[in-house]
């Protein structure tokens, strides 16, 4: 069989180059060995987020009495709170394979071994085929060795001639040869999505996105929480001052840190850190980044498995790129880490710049009536500028992640401050805490 394009990974960068390129005309086939949306719908962003979401409507109930409601015998069912989870990302997985089957996408659920040049085997295609050991069947490997210089894809024993393949194959947890998972006491974070019953107590290693975002998961749930942080601060990719804000948040809620550390071993469920430490939780979060799962160096590589920016919205804008010629700019790709208050950034942070060459501009999110309507009143606005241009953006804010794309824009167009002043922003809203704070 032939197509105009083979994609390996059907995640947000393998679908959105599918329906592309489809929208040009192409013939695609796309290879999935999983499920259908890749680790952001099925691992990753949707399912941490809906279970998020319980956590801060639970939390938001314990307080409800600030708010003239009076709630009694508030539980967790934390078994149905996954059972939601899982509801959710099974419909939209389903309107995903719905969406692409309608735009004529050809889709194939196995594990998907590239030919071409190299065997899966890794060995030279011209003297590999009578090896016992090569993964690819026999008959198949017949049927192409006249013509292994094309790019061919095996899956199921069928062979696919592809007139261009892109590998986007994400991204994996990463764990290290003293520190395991195991998947029972030591979790990924594909793991802990599949509790069905909370824990007395955790251990979270690594205070990236996905620590922070369980981080307070788990305390919103009423769980002992400590992070373990080699860096200085937590969230160490923030802007330092951003970072410090987060701590004194975690602080007032009860989460224990313990940053400029690390874990030396884990032995017997005993968490040994290297300043002398021993901490016995009933279980760990291992949280320290992912690992690319890459095919082969000389094809077209897109999303997580590049080991550039691991996030489902740059692999989106990638494959719009790839496929459409659409380029973006890649130095304004926002962070986001979710919660309440969420976080969010953009471009340089202060510690990035030379005193001197920059100006600062701060707005404390309590100043916006909104902010106290919705009892969320805590955090700030900063912005970062130099000769009238933002050069950075720091928002810790309920919508922080909404507020950051319109600065995006601004910075995008290359829009003065001036220019942004001249906007009529609505009230009360948190946007207009952007406009306040351009006049700081």
């Amino acid at each position: 069989m032939k197509f105009d394009l083979g994609i390996i990974g059907a995640g947000p960068a393998g679908y959105t180059a599918a329906f592309h390129a489809r929208a040009k005309g192409l013939t695609v086939i796309l290879f999935e060995k999983d499920k259908i949306g890749g680790v952001c719908l099925n691992k990753g962003c949707i399912p941490t987020k809906a279970i998020l979401h319980s956590a801060e409507i639970y939390e938001e109930m314990k307080n409800s009495a600030d708010l003239g409601i009076n709630c009694s015998d508030i539980s967790v069912d934390y078994a149905k709170v996954v059972e939601r989870k899982d509801k959710i990302v099974e419909k939209l997985r389903r309107s995903l394979e719905l969406a692409l089957k309608n735009a004529g996408v050809v889709t194939v659920n196995a594990e998907a071994v590239i030919c071409g040049n190299n065997c899966h085997c890794g060995l030279d295609p011209q003297s590999h085929y009578d090896e016992d050991d090569c993964e690819i069947p026999k008959q198949v490997r017949d049927d192409t060795i006249e013509r292994q210089e094309c790019n061919s894809i095996i899956a199921n024993g069928e062979v696919y001639e592809c007139g261009k393949i892109i590998t986007a194959t994400g991204s994996a947890p990463r764990d290290f040869e003293n520190l395991r998972f195991d998947h029972e006491f030591v979790l990924s974070s594909d793991d802990i999505l599949n509790l069905k019953k909370l824990p007395e107590s955790i251990v979270i290693i690594g205070s990236g996105a996905i620590g922070i975002e369980w981080a307070r998961i788990f305390s919103a749930f009423e769980v002992d929480v400590t992070i373990v942080e080699m860096a200085e601060h937590l969230l160490p990719l923030a802007d330092i001052e951003i970072s410090k804000r987060v701590e004194r948040i975690f602080k007032a809620k009860k989460i224990k840190t313990y940053l400029s550390n690390s874990v030396e071993k884990i032995v017997n469920k005993k968490v040994y850190l290297a300043s002398g430490d021993v901490l016995e939780p009933e279980l760990v979060l291992l949280a320290v980044g992912r690992i690319p799962q890459k095919i082969l160096d000389n094809l077209t590589c897109i999303g997580d498995a590049c080991g550039k920016i691991q996030l489902a919205h740059f692999a989106i804008k990638q494959a719009v790129e790839e496929v459409s010629g659409i380029e973006f700019n890649k130095e304004l790709v926002p962070s986001v880490v979710y919660g309440c208050p969420e976080i969010a950034w953009v471009g340089k942070r202060e510690q990035d710049l030379e005193e001197g060459t920059y100006k600062k501009s701060n707005l404390l999110i309590s100043v916006l009536g909104k902010s106290h309507c919705d009892n969320c009143s805590e955090g700030v606005i900063k912005i970062l500028s130099r000769d009238g241009k933002i050069i950075g953006a720091h928002i810790v804010s309920k919508e922080a992640s909404a507020l950051i794309q319109q600065i995006i824009i601004a910075m995008q167009n290359d829009l003065s401050i001036d220019d942004l002043k001249k906007v009529c922003f609505a009230h009360p809203t948190y946007s207009e805490g952007i406009f306040e704070c351009l006049f700081k």
